[in-house]
């Protein structure tokens, strides 16, 4: 659908094709965590960088408008839970297809998480999703875990799978854990017919940790990231930012990204 392709360009690279994502939508889930409490400030900083686009609720589509600096894409997250649950593995529905078109959305993202007691839900919304989606024309990001009981979510047979059911059921792009290494990745795309990028997870002890993941997922044939807290979270977000577009659109080393982090260009 064209709808959907012209969508798409704003969320995705066109000379590329590759993608960073910088989802922020952890205020549902853990508060005014460090790092998003100003939105706005946020928001700019990562466009500012070079991000192709962000996630947000809808909520703070609402208070977090921009007006100025440097275009970005929107994502609104359709899913939430909260850390105080006692069983936060399990998302629901808390925004619809159609309210993110009213707000401006060139896309929309929905979380679902494997062996969690309520997966049999999340698989039925994501089913959902994805024909209204197809009605719209609105690209769909879904954020696919393994989080079951004993499961280990970076196995590269689990991530494999979470992988594939978000092509399976429809996504456009899926978000998946990195499995520790290009090998073991290349597997996951490989079985996966859409664009696959990798989550960025708890924040790492150094911003090389962040980068190496993300050069081993490129070489793997991952199409970008969508990373948080690793990214709204660094000393200088802008640069974090500028040293990911090095390694996703310009193919360059860690070396390269790091002496954007350390003040060259």
């Amino acid at each position: 659908m064209i709808g959907k392709l012209v969508r798409l360009e704003r969320i995705i690279n066109r000379e590329t094709g590759k993608t960073i994502i910088v989802p922020m939508d952890h205020g549902v889930s853990s508060g005014p965590i460090e790092g998003i409490t100003d939105i706005k400030k946020a928001v700019d900083d990562v466009a500012e960088g070079g991000a192709n686009a962000v996630v947000l609720h809808k909520g703070m589509v609402k208070v977090g408008h921009r007006g100025r600096g440097k275009d970005i894409g929107l994502i609104v997250h359709l899913s939430a839970s909260t850390d105080w649950a006692p069983t936060k593995n399990d998302k629901t529905l808390v925004c619809t297809v159609e309210e993110a078109i009213k707000l401006g959305a060139d896309a929309v993202s929905i979380h679902v998480n494997l062996g969690a007691d309520l997966e049999r839900e999340m698989l039925r919304d994501f089913g959902f999703v994805s024909r209204v989606c197809e009605e719209w024309g609105m690209p769909l990001l879904a954020m696919v875990y393994g989080r079951g009981k004993d499961m280990n979510q970076y196995d590269p047979k689990v991530v494999a799978h979470c992988a594939r059911i978000g092509a399976e059921l429809g996504a456009d792009i899926v978000k998946v854990p990195y499995t520790g290494s290009p090998e073991t990745f290349y597997k996951v795309v490989e079985g996966c017919p859409v664009p696959v990028v990798i989550a960025g997870g708890p924040k790492m002890k150094t911003e090389r940790e962040v980068l190496e993941m993300v050069y081993g997922a490129m070489q793997a044939g991952a199409k970008g990231l969508s990373i948080g807290r690793n990214v709204f979270q660094a000393k200088d977000r802008v640069k974090m930012v500028r040293a990911l577009y090095e390694l996703v659109h310009k193919n360059g080393s860690v070396e390269q990204a790091l002496s954007i982090l350390e003040g060259g260009e």
